[in-house]
């Protein structure tokens, strides 16, 4: 199961020194864990603010709104309809 052996890391060492050098290794490094820190600092944030909307959701979902007052509804008093006459029809009538 162990992916990693130590001839791997060894060969690793040796390639990244080929690659960046002895001198800016260190700064590499570096720069890295830099990378790294904000990163881990950036997650923690996001996760802190969507407990903090969780939070807030759940204190506002007790409050209830206001019941609508009914008033009295007045009943339109209902008018003949006259029933739909064909405008051609009523030129041809007159």
């Amino acid at each position: 199961m162990g992916f990693l052996k130590p001839w791997h890391i060894a060969v690793l060492v040796v390639v990244l020194i080929l690659l960046f050098g002895a001198k800016r290794l260190p700064d590499t490094a570096r720069s890295l864990g830099r990378s790294l820190r904000i990163l881990k600092a950036e997650t923690k944030s996001l996760h802190d603010d969507d407990r903090d909307l969780a939070e807030k959701a759940d204190a506002q979902s007790g409050y209830q709104p206001l019941a609508p007052q009914q008033q009295p509804v007045a009943q339109p008093q209902q008018q003949p309809v006259a029933p739909p006459v064909d405008p051609v029809q009523r030129v041809r009538d007159n």
